[in-house]
C-alpha cells in the first residue's frame, strides 16, 4: 500500500490541515501516518487530539510516496529539529511529493527545499518562504512538479486532492 506522511507539531497544529487532507487520502487508498518530534499526544488548535503514529526520528522518506507537512500556529517549531528538515532534504532528493500547507512551507524554507519553487503560504510566512528562495504566488493551491503548497484552512480539501492528483 502507498503510503503519506502527515508531520504535525505537539501543540496547536490546525486540525482541519491534519484531518481534512487525511480523510481525502484514506479514501483515496493511502495508508496515512501521523508523526511528531514527540510520542505524545498532540493538541490541534480548536482540541484535536492526534496521537502519532511513530515519532519522527525512527522514520525516513524512502517508506513513503508523500511528506505532508501540517500548517498551525504551532508549526514553526518544527524548523528547530534536524530530523523533521534531513526528512525533508531527503523526500526531494529521492523525488518524492512535498506539500505543506499554512505555515508548514516556511518549514520547507528552513530545509532548503524552496529554492526557485513556486509555493504559497499563509500570508504572515511569505517574507520567509522567500528568503528559502521559493517564488511566492498568492493562491490558494500551488503545484509546481512535486511541490505543493496551500494558503490555510481554506483550502485543506483542495489540498488533499492535489496531492492524490499528484501521486495518481
Amino acid at each position: 500500500m502507498r503510503k503519506i506522511l502527515m508531520i504535525i507539531a505537539p501543540r496547536n497544529f490546525r486540525d482541519e490541515e491534519l484531518l481534512e487532507p487525511k480523510e481525502i487520502f484514506k479514501n483515496a487508498g493511502f495508508e496515512v501516518v501521523v508523526t511528531s518530534v514527540t510520542s505524545e499526544t498532540c493538541i490541534g488548535m480548536f482540541g484535536a487530539r492526534a496521537k502519532p503514529d511513530r515519532v519522527i526520528d525512527e522514520l525516513n522518506a524512502g517508506e513513503f510516496d508523500a511528506v505532508v507537512v501540517v500548517g498551525g500556529a504551532g508549526t514553526p517549531v518544527l524548523k528547530q529539529y534536524a530530523k523533521v528538515l534531513q526528512i525533508l532534504r531527503e523526500a526531494k532528493e529521492r523525488n518524492k511529493v512535498l506539500a505543506a500547507i499554512c505555515l508548514g512551507p516556511i518549514v520547507l524554507a528552513k530545509a532548503g527545499v524552496l529554492e526557485g519553487k513556486k509555493a504559497t503560504v499563509f500570508s504572515s510566512g511569505a517574507s520567509e518562504i522567500k528568503s528559502g528562495g521559493a517564488r511566492y504566488v498568492q493562491e490558494s493551491v500551488v503545484i509546481d512538479g512535486n511541490l505543493i503548497t496551500a494558503d490555510g484552512p481554506q483550502s485543506a480539501k483542495r489540498f488533499g486532492k492535489a496531492i492524490v492528483s499528484t501521486l495518481a
